[in-house]
């Protein structure tokens, strides 16, 4: 699939854009490094810091603009902070709380299954309202299903995959309470594989995770987004707006030597 060279020209001003943007907020951190600074130069340790400070914003600042740009190519709406609603009911919450027992003493996830689960109660009991929940990423397509994203970093931890899932699943109640007879699923998407060339080690995500029908890695999710070979043109619009960038990347860090 060929994106378009005017949609190709939004995604690199989306990349551009946003790394100016923090070039112009990003201020280096104060700590003296008397070693580092010696054996590395300033420079690359004030590079090295900018760059785990990008990392923490990258989903936002970046990958969720691109996304949504992307995927309104092919899809009937795309929108990030999404606004889903808040309202839950405990009957749903009690349901949603079953199903990670469940999945914690050895059951295999079914999303298709918890999804109905779910929607079968999503009415039913006291009506719990909640803080107004944001989904990163809602896609609609033209058959009307919903999907909505929760974009994770490339190795997202272990240990907090439990709170993903139930995030996942609430989300489903929350969108089900006011939408019931609604065609909806709900996603983990990983902008990139960090083991490229072997497969992503889903392995790490086994266990609470369909991970045929609720995660989306690397192309999987960019060519969902814009069709087959998104993913080969997005990393082609980052590599032109990083050759653009260049002397202005050069020049902010050379203040630093």
């Amino acid at each position: 699939m060929e994106i378009g060279s005017d949609i190709n020209e939004t995604i690199e001003k989306v990349i551009i854009n946003s790394l100016r943007k923090k070039f112009q907020s990003y201020n280096p951190e104060t700590s003296h490094m008397p070693f580092h600074y010696r054996l590395l130069g300033k420079d690359r340790m004030t590079l090295f810091s900018f760059i785990q400070s990008l990392n923490t914003t990258f989903g936002t600042s970046i990958f969720e603009p691109v996304a949504e740009t992307l995927a309104k190519l092919k899809h009937k709406q795309a929108k990030r902070r999404y606004v889903l609603g808040n309202k839950i009911s405990k009957e749903a919450q009690k349901e949603i709380q079953n199903i990670i027992n469940e999945l914690t003493i050895g059951k295999n996830p079914d999303k298709k299954e918890e999804i109905e689960r779910i929607r079968r109660v999503c009415q039913e009991g006291e009506i719990v309202k909640l803080k107004t929940t944001l989904v990163d990423f809602c896609v609609i397509s033209y058959d009307d299903n919903i999907h909505l994203f929760d974009i994770k970093t490339a190795k997202p931890n272990i240990g907090e995959f439990k709170s993903y899932k139930r995030t996942l699943l609430e989300w489903l109640a929350i969108f089900f309470y006011e939408n019931p007879e609604a065609k909806v699923n709900s996603y983990i998407a990983i902008p990139y594989n960090p083991y490229e060339p072997k497969p992503y080690e889903r392995w790490t995500l086994k266990g609470m995770l369909d991970l045929e029908n609720e995660l989306m890695v690397a192309d999987e999710f960019w060519n969902f987004l814009g069709g087959e070979g998104a993913y080969e043109e997005v990393l082609n619009c980052f590599e032109r707006a990083g050759i653009k960038l260049r002397p202005e990347i050069h020049e902010y860090f050379a203040k630093f030597k």
